[in-house]
């Protein structure tokens, strides 16, 4: 922790202290989120999570505030327009951007997917297998869906960087208006496959969006333009997942989250509701933007933000590995018993924010190590 202060001591003043703890913010959510929701399936010996907002009336309306993957694309904008940037004052291109961007990455990815391999590997050869550890158990590997994406958006960010200083705000809204077309398309016709067009489109436009936090001309916007992003958000939110079809099932699902049991997934794919979504979230995100500020610069509050942001990336990957752990814990035990949003699911709700973290807890200390070192700076 003495090496973490004086990393947090040393910030150089010019540093964005709100984007690192955007990033931590948005990875923290999704992690605790993918606890707290989880309806655990034990079937077969094998353990799979159903999602609670499916089955809970009214839930879905804390996924507008908590579905904050959004925040971390454009977040990711930010950083990865100041990489280019540094990357090119250095007289340096584009392989150093690439290895730089991705190499924190890349390595923890590839320290949880060996250990993983050797695990099923394992399984494979025995024919055996822990309890709810069958062979084929893919609930550890949920987290890798957003990493090849954002791997991607990486590889073109210096082009769309290029894009953005020439046409500005026409980039991301050309973007809006394909992710728009290929909406139509999936929900209107039978077409549904190239619904998954908008896995790249959608979050190329949230990426582009950082850009302009990158240059400073979003949080110039003011007040009123942030209001305006806020309102705009929710309203064209709103209007969406209030469409029906002439079958009167709704075009848009409410919650922000894929759940099972709709027909439509917001998530997977993406669709233009997300990009409502970010437009709301980064609105409020520009509104609460100073009074963070003040409070980042708080040496404890600031210091935790670094902890956080020096094993991200071993967090995000790991929460899922767990949450199993957990389950094979407490599920002999009685718990993780209820196959529905009941009374007793929701009196057990601490029981699994607290039991994962534990868990988890080994897993940091034990595969942190391969992130970024913690003598560079802090999150960035």
């Amino acid at each position: 922790m003495s090496s973490l202060s004086a990393i947090a001591a040393s910030t150089p003043a010019d540093r964005d202290r709100y984007v690192d703890f955007l990033r931590a913010f948005s990875i923290v959510t999704v992690v605790l989120g993918h606890w707290f929701i989880a309806i655990i399936v034990w079937e077969g010996g094998r353990i799979s999570v159903d999602n609670a907002v499916g089955l809970q009336r009214g839930l879905w309306m804390a996924t507008w505030v908590l579905q904050v993957m959004p925040i971390f694309f454009f977040v990711g904008g930010f950083s990865n327009a100041r990489g280019w940037g540094s990357i090119r004052r250095q007289g340096l291109g584009y392989r150093a951007f690439l290895a730089r961007r991705l190499e924190r990455l890349l390595w923890p990815t590839a320290i949880f997917a060996s250990v993983w391999i050797v695990i099923e590997v394992i399984l494979h050869l025995s024919d055996t297998g822990a309890p709810g550890i069958t062979r084929g158990t893919f609930l550890p590997f949920g987290p890798l869906w957003f990493l090849g994406v954002y791997v991607v958006v990486i590889a073109l960010a210096p082009m769309m960087l290029e894009a953005h200083r020439r046409w500005r705000l026409a980039v991301p809204v050309a973007l809006a208006l394909a992710v728009g077309t290929v909406d139509a398309i999936r929900l209107g016709t039978d077409l549904k496959g190239i619904g998954w067009a908008n896995l790249l489109l959608v979050w190329l436009a949230v990426h582009q969006l950082g850009f302009f936090y990158a240059d400073g001309s979003l949080p110039a916007a003011g007040r009123r333009r942030w209001w305006t992003m806020i309102g705009a958000g929710l309203g064209v939110l709103a209007v969406l997942t209030n469409l029906v079809t002439f079958t009167d099932e709704l075009w848009y699902p409410r919650s922000m989250v894929g759940v099972d049991i709709e027909p439509v997934s917001n998530m997977s794919p993406p669709t233009f509701a997300i990009l409502a979504l970010t437009v709301w979230q980064v609105g409020a995100a520009m509104l609460l933007r100073s009074r963070a500020n003040t409070w980042l610069a708080r040496p404890r509050t600031w210091t935790r933000v670094v902890l956080i942001n020096s094993m991200i990336m071993t967090l995000f990957l790991w929460h899922l590995t767990a949450l199993v752990v957990a389950i094979l814990v407490l599920h002999p035990l009685g718990f993780g018993l209820e196959a529905t949003t009941s009374i007793r699911w929701w009196l057990e709700r601490p029981l699994w924010l607290l039991a994962p973290p534990l868990a988890l807890i080994p897993l940091l200390l034990a595969f942190s190590r391969w992130e970024r070192p913690l003598r560079r700076r802090p999150g960035g």
